[in-house]
């Protein structure tokens, strides 16, 4: 199922709409603490998808880096030019400015960028309190994947994956065009990451919508077979598709990823 760019074919996004968000620590709306969060979105998309959840996050206290990965947020096109590492170093450089300046680092993740969140967990270990990921992508179901090495030769993209949304009238301002170039360097990223799920012993709370046109059940059950964490959760959202975090269950998302947030890092503390 292929769902339709909102936008002009090929139209420029407005760089004020997919801007990267950086705000503060406010301790005294956390206890004191000076807690920070890595909010992440995914393939394809930009901080649109991830602004209001960011927004809340950033109104309860928390310190908020949400940065724009590497090819996002201009022309599909300039997607084919970078690569799965490229969006690493991004978050790996967003990771390191928040654990500089706060005593406590969390990382929450939409598709792609939960792959990204729980590549971070894999690489840092205990230096995340923990990862909250939504529609996590680090597997798939799709047998058209195995031929992305060359396909990506002869075909620049795809029909696009945005807007993937229950919700009326909600848009996530993605490309209308899934690059093919930077498709199988993440699938491959993807494949690096189950080899390495085993590294992630810190707490992982995982939503999943029951009914998702982008991300297959193969992501769940690569993440409940292959992550070592004992403190990880797999709650199903039952009113969204894939973009969640913009649709009819994101007050959900915002408020027991906040719970979940509060815990772990006081757990760290004490």
């Amino acid at each position: 199922m292929k769902f339709p760019f909102r936008g002009a074919p090929g139209a420029a996004l407005d760089p004020a709409l997919v801007a990267p968000m950086s705000t503060p620590a406010r301790p005294e709306l956390t206890g004191g603490r000076r807690i920070g969060v890595l909010v992440q979105h995914g393939f394809t998309g930009n901080p649109v998808s991830m602004r209001p959840w960011a927004e809340d996050l950033a109104a309860r206290g928390y310190a908020v880096e949400m940065p724009l990965l590497p090819g996002h947020g201009t022309h599909w096109r300039d997607l084919n030019k970078v690569t799965w590492a490229d969006w690493v170093a991004t978050v790996e450089g967003a990771y390191e400015k928040l654990a500089s300046e706060n005593d406590q680092v969390v990382a929450v993740g939409l598709s792609m960028g939960g792959a990204l969140c729980l590549r971070l967990a894999a690489d840092k270990g205990d230096g995340l309190a923990g990862v909250c990921v939504v529609n996590a992508a680090v597997d798939t179901l799709r047998k058209d994947v195995k031929l992305l090495p060359l396909l990506k030769l002869v075909v620049p993209g795809f029909p696009g994956i945005a807007n993937d949304i229950k919700k009326p009238g909600a848009d996530e301002h993605g490309y209308p065009t899934t690059p093919l170039k930077a498709a199988a360097s993440m699938f491959a990223g993807y494949a690096d990451l189950r080899r390495d799920l085993p590294k992630v012993t810190i707490p992982v709370l995982f939503f999943r919508s029951a009914e998702d046109h982008v991300v297959d059940i193969s992501s769940s059950r690569a993440l409940n077979a292959g992550l070592s964490s004992k403190d990880f959760e797999e709650r199903v959202l039952a009113d969204s598709y894939h973009v969640a975090t913009l649709d009819n269950d994101a007050p959900r998302i915002f408020a027991e990823s906040a719970e979940f947030i509060e815990r772990v890092t006081q757990r760290q503390q004490g």
